[in-house]
């Protein structure tokens, strides 16, 4: 499973040669990602680099879990509560029905929510900083950390270390 790093920096060519010094330690270029302020992202970030500011996918995922959990065990009640005559493929149904209820409304939610790079780092985004966010393996993110602290002044890491599917 990809973590997920981020460093900040104060401009944009900091941020440029921060991405460079990452794709020559070896991270693919689909793995790198810029967070900015909406003025900076508008003018200066094309749209291939920037992070979704929603945490709509990781919420819509938890919703799907936990929603499917909770039908399920609504179902398997109703199975043992006899007079209903409900039978284990409608506990099923009802395991299903509740992931997909909980996706829908955890998506709803989450869509409202900045995603967890922004609402930790929001100050540094306000002040103009931006941040590149760098997914990999452990092995290869650690080779990339050396990397971008060697041949970039300026880039700082920060304290981020999160899955990439959940961040």
């Amino acid at each position: 499973m990809k973590t997920r790093h981020v460093f900040s920096t104060p401009d944009l060519a900091t941020a440029q040669a921060t991405m460079d010094a990452a794709r020559q330690a070896g991270v693919d270029d689909n793995d790198i990602l810029l967070i900015a302020r909406s003025d900076i992202e508008l003018e200066s970030i094309p749209n291939e680099r920037k992070e979704a500011d929603t945490d709509l996918m990781p919420a819509a995922l938890r919703g799907a879990g936990y929603g499917g959990a909770a039908g399920l065990l609504a179902g398997l009640v109703a199975v043992v509560v006899t007079p209903i005559g409900l039978t284990i493929a409608g506990a099923a149904a009802a395991a299903a029905a509740g992931a997909m209820v909980g996706c829908w409304a955890s998506a709803l939610m989450g869509s409202a929510l900045p995603d967890p790079i922004r609402r930790k780092f929001d100050e540094q985004i306000r002040q103009g900083r931006i941040l590149v966010v760098i997914d990999g393996d452990r092995e290869l993110l650690t080779q990339a950390e050396a990397s971008v602290l060697a041949r970039t002044a300026g880039a700082e890491l920060l304290p981020f270390d999160a899955p990439k599917a959940l961040a």
